[in-house]
């Protein structure tokens, strides 16, 4: 069943709509449009601090999509392991503050789905560039809380998988502006992306110029 919303009551508000994926898991599609301005202004003071990286695995092969974070903890990867740390490994700072559109937009959308009251502390900023992908993973961070995912710029196949990582998988277009959330049963099913095709954004900024830009909002620890 699909249901369509509109942000707020103004008339030319963007509208979105809820498409469910799983019993506490949906697409959000156009929900994040109406933030699109500010997250794109705040990104590019957060990679100004903490610029993208390419992070190594722990069996030492270099990712390849590029990586940031902002809020109280950032994901990271080197041969120690996978980790959420407080501080940016390279500039031994901080990583940068989450800003509040962010956070609004993580709230709302995990209301929209239906799920807990959402705060998150770590947004992992990811950057794929054409031809790049995410090989099938679960999230990491509180399982008890949800995981939010927005994307912005290039469309992307989201592959949505089961339990296992064998377990079939959806393929699921995203376009700039939509948003994956998925929580409680759903929260550990196995998600990637497949290799990001050339394309047109709909939105003019130096951040999306042949390239998709992920927001993934999580409770760490």
């Amino acid at each position: 069943m699909q249901d369509l919303f509109s942000t707020d009551e103004a008339s030319d508000s963007p509208q979105w709509e809820r498409i469910a994926i799983g019993e506490q898991a949906c697409v959000l599609r156009g929900f994040a449009l109406r933030w699109q301005q500010a997250l794109l202004g705040e990104l590019t003071h957060i990679t100004s601090q903490a610029p993208f990286r390419h992070l190594v695995t722990p069996g030492g092969r270099h990712m390849q999509v590029a990586m940031t974070n902002c809020g109280q903890f950032g994901w990271y990867s080197d041969r120690l392991g996978y980790r959420y740390v407080r501080a940016d490994p390279l500039s031994a700072q901080p990583w940068p503050a989450m800003p509040p559109s962010f956070m609004e937009l993580a709230a709302q959308a995990a209301d929209a789905a239906a799920l807990s009251v959402f705060a998150p502390n770590a947004c992992l900023v990811n950057r794929y560039t054409v031809g790049t992908r995410l090989t099938l993973h679960q999230d990491e961070g509180d399982a008890s809380q949800p995981i939010v995912s927005v994307s912005l710029g290039l469309p992307a196949i989201f592959l949505w998988g089961g339990h296992e990582r064998g377990d079939a998988t959806q393929k699921l277009p995203l376009q700039h502006g939509d948003v994956v959330v998925w929580g409680g049963v759903d929260r550990m099913r196995y998600h990637g992306v497949m290799p990001v095709k050339d394309g047109a954004s709909p939105v003019t900024h130096p951040l999306l110029a042949g390239q998709r830009i992920n927001l993934t909002f999580r409770r760490a620890g």
